[in-house]
């Protein structure tokens, strides 16, 4: 049951993808209202195949790279349903969909099983220190998506080309606005994430330094943050610099990921 809820929650999530898609290609204003109605119906699905998860296995999934991908592909389809909600910033969910329908893909053809780690070194501080790293690296994803289509705008704006992609995205500055406080949530729950990932690897005796992959991933998404961050702080371009930066680290992340979950095949790393 729940390999069939992830099957059809991804497939749901691939035909909002499609609805966004066919608003951009037509030149509407607003995305059509039948892909937010098509995201809130994937993530109850996906929503049901978490519950089904921890009923049937009597954990949370996030341990392993198929359930850690899939509870991620979760929180950012409840961050696209949030902005779906709103038809200012609906098309941030085209962007997002994309992901998500990948992250569950692999998830789906992974198989969503425990990883069969020793149940000792988890517990409620563990995944806490878990949840919050998926905030943190959500916040990072969706100030992807606002400076990804931010530059597309600006672009289109340069050249003043007031067409389909100019009357579908968003303003500059909604777009501005979104990023900067995407990552003014998602830094300080990273940085509470790892945190408490230090504390819950101290007092089960486990190795959290730099040599660790999983460490060093987060120390470079923190990195990213604060580099993002600060390209806002000063400058008569600090706008679109930020937007740059936070695409730029994004990629960065996610090719560093790569790198180290073939590093690190194993269910240790928990992303």
């Amino acid at each position: 049951m729940v390999a069939t809820l992830e099957v059809v929650a991804a497939a749901i999530y691939a035909g909002a993808a499609l609805v966004y898609g066919a608003s951009l290609a037509e030149g509407r204003r607003v995305a059509s209202w039948a892909g937010s109605v098509l995201i809130l119906l994937a993530v109850f699905l996906h929503a049901a195949a978490v519950a089904g998860y921890v009923t049937a296995f009597g954990e949370l999934p996030l341990v392993g790279l198929a359930p850690s991908l899939s509870t991620f592909a979760l929180l950012l389809g409840l961050t696209a349903l949030g902005a779906s909600a709103l038809e200012e910033t609906r098309p941030i969910a085209l962007v997002l969909l994309p992901i998500i329908v990948v992250l569950q893909t692999v998830a789906a053809v992974l198989g969503v099983e425990p990883a069969g780690e020793a149940m000792t070194f988890r517990g409620a501080w563990f995944g806490l220190h878990v949840l919050l790293a998926f905030v943190g690296y959500a916040g990072l994803s969706v100030a992807f998506a606002a400076g990804l289509l931010y530059l597309l705008q600006f672009r289109e704006l340069k050249v003043k080309r007031f067409g389909r992609m100019f009357r579908f995205f968003p303003s500059l500055e909604t777009l501005d606005r979104l990023g900067r406080w995407s990552l003014m949530v998602g830094f300080p729950a990273l940085t509470l994430g790892l945190v408490i990932g230090w504390g819950w690897a101290a007092r089960f005796d486990q190795e959290y330094g730099p040599g660790n992959p999983k460490v060093l991933w987060g120390v470079i998404t923190w990195l990213v943050f604060v580099a993002a961050l600060t390209s806002r702080l000063t400058g008569s371009r600090r706008d679109r610099r930020g937007a740059m930066v936070s695409v730029v680290g994004f990629v960065f992340v996610i090719v560093t990921y790569v790198v180290l979950r073939l590093l690190m095949p194993d269910g240790r790393f928990f992303l």
